[in-house]
């Protein structure tokens, strides 16, 4: 079976931990019946980027290379920086995304950045709150879902503080995990209660 690519953008500032359920559990076989994805980056160039963390990351391409049809989706980190206008570029590649019917996963800033380029004036979406989205003065106000995650068909939000949310509605909208096992993993990861290891286990096997 030929693996498709999920894309993750990366650049300097990124928030490390916002896309990262979503990328190991999507990279990793554990709990997969099958791996159907593998995980690239992606940079404005070539060049190391470094993350709010103080993690350095080198791109595997750039936005300008990448094509929507290459991809099964395209993961947008947070940062203060799309509020400010910047990473314009990769806010015109979700554009093309969307507009081929390929995902886009926008989490925290990310969704900001989303509403200033005018892609969340018709589609239902969250983010960190309401008031950053009517900051950019885009028209989807009345859209605004309070909720910590949301996927509207090609498009998935979520806030800032919900990581482990946004991971869910990425491997869902993938189907990367049985319904089972997605919900046996979350709910593990959520509370830690060993109950939910145990019932991931059963649910993998079964």
């Amino acid at each position: 079976m030929t693996q498709q690519t999920i894309h993750l953008f990366v650049f300097d500032t990124l928030s490390d931990w916002e896309p990262m359920y979503a990328i190991a559990a999507i990279n990793s076989p554990a709990w997969q019946r099958e791996q159907r994805y593998s995980v690239k980056t992606v940079g404005l160039s070539r060049e190391p980027v470094r993350t709010i963390g103080g993690v350095t990351i080198l791109p595997d391409m750039t936005l300008a290379e990448l094509e929507p049809e290459q991809s099964a989706m395209l993961i947008l980190p947070g940062s203060d920086v799309w509020g400010q206008g910047q990473n314009v570029e990769a806010v015109e590649k979700a554009r093309q995304f969307l507009e081929a019917g390929v995902p886009v996963a926008a989490i925290c800033g990310a969704t900001a950045g989303l509403a200033l380029g005018g892609l969340l004036d018709e589609r239902r979406h969250t983010g960190n709150v309401l008031e950053e989205l009517l900051a950019t003065n885009y028209k989807g106000a009345a859209l605004y879902q309070n909720q910590l995650a949301y996927t509207d068909d090609d498009l998935i939000t979520a806030s800032g503080v919900a990581p482990l949310e946004f991971a869910r509605e990425i491997l869902k909208r993938l189907n990367v995990y049985t319904p089972s096992v997605l919900d046996a993993w979350y709910h593990l990861h959520k509370t830690g209660e060993p109950a939910y290891f145990f019932a991931l286990v059963e649910a993998a096997q079964s």
